[in-house]
């Protein structure tokens, strides 16, 4: 059975573009992932307004993404969100590719060194 996963955490404050550009990209990064059937994380926002500690720890680098314990700070960029998700939620798929290319030589190298 396969555990789930953990949630994608929005910390951002009311009023923050920088959160809502975060959060609509988000949106379309993770409807992506669904149309390629691939893991989605439900998404919980948190207000660092609401918790003084969390207001100190992300007042300056809203909007953060979390997934489990790693972080991206300043989370504008789709590109940079897309490959945070990726590279949180893909990478046992991706070792496991890794792993049956790595026991076929490619063709050509095969031929020159035979």
């Amino acid at each position: 059975m396969t555990p789930p996963l953990r949630d994608l955490v929005l910390y951002g404050r009311p009023g923050c573009h920088l959160c809502d550009d975060a959060r609509v990209a988000l949106a379309a990064i993770l409807s992506e992932r669904t149309a390629r059937h691939l893991p989605i994380p439900v998404v919980v926002e948190r207000d660092i307004e609401a918790d003084e500690r969390l207001h100190e720890r992300y007042a300056f680098t809203i909007p953060v993404v979390a997934l489990g314990e790693q972080e991206l700070q300043l989370a504008t960029s789709p590109a940079r969100l897309r490959r945070f998700i990726a590279d949180a939620l893909d990478d046992a798929d991706l070792a496991g590719d890794d792993e049956a290319g790595a026991h076929h030589a490619p063709t050509g190298d095969t031929r020159a060194h035979a």
